[in-house]
């Protein structure tokens, strides 16, 4: 086992396969007597944090690989892999993770003897698979190979494509499913690479399983993670007797329910397999017998919807309002781009799958401020998304926000935002990826569990990363992003025995270092 560093504390203890130890998490409770007083109670819980420290060799299968986010992720790594330069007109660039919180961000570890902040890359404090040895494979419904969907994306710099062709012109997509009635008709002209069948089979099923095995098999892979980057497909509908539980739901599919996904059916045939599902897109994959299954089969499932630009930037910006007192009124959020998800995204019932996860992620903030918000009160919100094929893959976001301010005054925040889309969800695709591998050998217990056990199996830890998160039943939805980064942090921390890094020790630590000197001197 090789650690990037050592914790010295009998909390912690290292093995060569497992790193184990003892945390203790404090929060208080709060209820509230007959008078209206609440009362707030100090708890502390202890815990016993077990990861398995061997790196798996790890494949990842995305579902619709050959469009903009797949094809781009691909070439993204091998670039990195090959530490791959290239020329354009503003000077040579070279491959990088940049976007990436496990690959490009760090975290403080501590204090240095003179009382100066260490800090360490995040994928430092844990062993973490490495995307430059991740396999990629997946499915697409359209048969292109992936050096001619990196050249249909026009998304890279041309003489980096240039260079990924040979490799990338040998992988190709396998056959996926389609359901013409969950996606926009615009795409049924992609739609040249099919496992026959326009509505949901177990036949389906059991090919998207042997799918899965070959790939492992073919890769001598230790494990497998699934992740949807395809069209947006319009919501199901929540049927008693269909998708509302596992039993109904499995029977569903073989009886060919019209109200079943292709994405649902994906999630099914992964957790089936034990392999880790992520869903990047806004539709409601996980009806709640997709939810029941992943329970059964103590799988982990993630989702909704990438958090890329826009909507990352609206859950800082409302975070910091809401935060700072000042109560935002309106927000109308207007994006235009000309990629094929801008095309799918023109047909009206695959918007409103898209409209949903982006003007939710406001709720929680404004839930927490009472002294803003009266029960039922919040911001209008408006989110329109116009295709507009000339601008292709380089999408344009424009944010409007109002706030009403100190004795009745207004404050405007007008925002334009642009950039390849796709540069900035392949990031999160890896991270993604990587964070649900290494919660695969995250195990705990409590004083009063006698087994240590997985996580739940909605994974929340990747809510920062997603703009619908998915959160445990009864676990209230976190969208603060700020609090989303820490909780992955902090529990990458309470793995390998470190407290909760907090903000309150700069004087105090400034002290500390003039009392050490002091001392020293003498």
């Amino acid at each position: 086992m090789s650690n990037k560093f050592i914790v010295t504390s009998s909390n912690v203890e290292y093995s060569e396969s497992h790193i184990t130890s003892k945390y203790t998490y404090s929060t208080s409770h709060v209820s509230v007597d007959d008078s209206g007083v609440m009362k707030v109670l100090p708890v502390d819980h202890k815990y016993t944090f077990k990861t398995e420290t061997t790196v798996p060799r790890l494949g990842v299968m995305l579902v619709g690989w050959g469009g903009n986010n797949g094809s781009t992720v691909t070439a993204g790594i091998i670039a990195n892999r090959q530490k791959m330069t290239w020329k354009t007109k503003s000077g040579e660039k070279k491959a990088n993770y940049f976007g990436s919180i496990t690959q490009a961000s760090t975290v403080r570890l501590g204090s240095g003897p003179s009382g100066e902040d260490v800090y360490i890359p995040l994928k430092d404090v844990l062993p973490m698979v490495s995307p430059n040895d991740l396999v990629i494979g997946g499915w697409d419904i359209n048969g292109a190979d992936l050096a001619t969907a990196m050249r249909r994306a026009e998304v890279l710099d041309i003489t980096l494509q240039d260079q990924l062709v040979e490799e990338m012109s040998k992988m190709k997509p396998l056959p996926s499913i389609y359901y013409p009635d969950f996606i926009a008709a615009n795409q049924e002209d992609r739609a040249d690479n099919l496992i026959p069948g326009r509505v949901a089979s177990w036949e389906h099923v059991e090919k998207l399983r042997a799918d899965i095995r070959s790939f492992k098999e073919e890769n001598s892979l230790d494990k497998v993670v699934v992740l949807w980057t395809a069209n947006t497909e319009r919501y199901a509908s929540l049927i008693d007797g269909v998708n509302d539980t596992s039993s109904n739901l499995l029977q569903a599919i073989r009886s060919g329910h019209s109200e079943v996904s292709p994405s649902t059916v994906f999630a099914v045939a992964s957790i089936l397999e034990g392999c880790s599902y992520i869903n990047g897109s806004p539709q409601n994959t996980f009806v709640p017998g997709v939810v029941e299954l992943a329970y059964q089969h103590k799988v982990f499932i993630g989702g909704d919807d990438f958090k890329s630009g826009q909507t990352k930037m609206k859950s800082v910006l409302v975070d910091f309002l809401v935060s700072a007192g000042i109560k935002v009124q309106s927000i109308v959020s207007y994006n235009h781009l000309g990629n094929n998800d801008g095309k799918n995204l023109s047909a009206p019932q695959q918007f409103r799958s898209k409209e949903i996860s982006k003007s939710t992620v406001v709720d929680d903030m404004v839930a927490s401020n009472p002294i803003l918000y009266g029960p039922g009160e919040h911001p209008d919100h408006c989110v329109v998304i116009k295709y507009v094929p000339y601008v292709k893959d380089s999408k344009r976001a424009l944010d409007e926000y109002i706030s009403e301010i100190f004795m009745g005054g207004l404050s405007t925040i007008a925002m334009h935002n642009t950039c390849e889309d796709s540069l900035l969800a392949s990031p999160l695709i890896i991270d993604l990826v990587v964070l649900a591998e290494l919660m695969e050998r995250v195990t705990y217990k409590t004083e009063s569990m006698a087994e240590f056990e997985r996580f739940d199996p909605v994974l929340s830890v990747l809510s920062y990363l997603l703009k619908a998160p998915m959160v445990p039943k009864g676990t209230p939805v976190v969208n603060a992003l700020f609090r989303q980064r820490a909780c992955i942090e902090n529990i990458m921390r309470a793995c390998v025995g470190l407290p909760v890094d907090n903000s309150m020790g700069l004087e105090y630590k400034t002290k500390c270092v003039e009392k050490s000197s002091h001392n020293l001197e003498a």
